[in-house]
């Protein structure tokens, strides 16, 4: 009897917390209120590994020196929602080489793992809205992004658009190009997290947006506007008239820890996880 309520009681706790995530699902609409048309979504329903229509995978230490290794086993999908999920797990670098310079070389051990995903060669847009609704991990050492990057041309000159970015107590909208001294120019806006709530805030689901237009990006938070930059100030400063905004762009979602941003996880419990209930492109005809 005893364990007969047991499992009664972790089913009725399982499905109520199924039906809270549920709740705060937004509903799909095909058609906005200022004429965007939904051209595609992942939503995520199926549990197991994500779609491989929509999304590869970055391998190996990538970026801004970061800890992580990035591997396909740490992202799936559960319960209508794509996790990916960082790990604290030892094993070698199977890229090492001793003496080498190169700090994704040099390193002789993995210390920590994650996923970032990339619809780069899958799916890429011009111009439209895109939302993501997602909860993130706000605890030391913990770098979750949602961004895009342009098909030509080399970073930062393909430009970057960071849609959502959390890093040290920081929120983060960026926008950048390729500047006159052939580093990236950022146009950002930062927001210390415990002006919008701390844990709090961050234990919920939140809903980022882009609008990008001929004329500008613009990037929201709960409908907060974050960030607007025209895209005449967005052109590359090395005499090519060139802007990477008026090019396709591909996501990246990812996880990343520690680097040359993400500050230090070694006080931080694993693993933890940056949660994404959909993500959803809507384009005007």
């Amino acid at each position: 009897m005893i364990i007969r309520y047991c499992i009664y009681t972790f089913l009725v706790l399982a499905i109520a917390s199924c039906n809270r995530h549920a709740a705060g699902k937004t509903k799909q609409t095909t058609v906005t209120t200022d004429g965007y048309t939904l051209v595609w979504a992942d939503e995520f329903n199926s549990n197991g590994k994500p779609d491989t229509a929509n999304w590869s995978y970055e391998r190996g230490f990538v970026r801004n020196e970061e800890l992580q290794w990035y591997q396909p086993e740490n992202a799936f999908c559960e319960n209508g929602t794509l996790v990916i999920e960082a790990r604290k797990e030892q094993k070698p670098n199977p890229r090492y080489q001793a003496g080498a310079n190169d700090w994704r070389r040099k390193r002789e051990t993995i210390e920590y793992t994650s996923s970032c995903l990339i619809t780069a060669g899958k799916r890429q847009w011009l111009y439209g809205r895109f939302e993501m609704r997602a909860r993130i991990d706000i605890r030391s050492g913990l770098w979750p992004a949602w961004w895009t990057l342009g098909v030509n041309k080399p970073w930062p000159g393909n430009g970057e658009i960071d849609i959502m970015e959390y890093y040290r107590g920081k929120l983060l909208a960026n926008i950048a190009c390729l500047g006159g001294n052939r580093k990236a120019e950022w146009y950002s806006n930062t927001f210390n997290i415990d002006s919008l709530g701390g844990k709090k805030w961050a234990d919920a689901f939140h809903v980022w947006r882009m609008d990008w237009t001929e004329e500008y990006i613009a990037l929201y938070c709960d409908e907060q506007l974050l960030n607007k930059v025209n895209l005449d100030a967005l052109v590359n400063k090395d005499g090519s008239n060139f802007n990477p905004f008026k090019q396709p762009h591909y996501m990246l979602l990812d996880l990343a820890l520690g680097g040359m941003n993400g500050g230090d996880p070694s006080s931080t419990p694993f693993p933890n996880r940056f949660e994404v209930d959909y993500v959803r492109v809507y384009q005007k005809k």
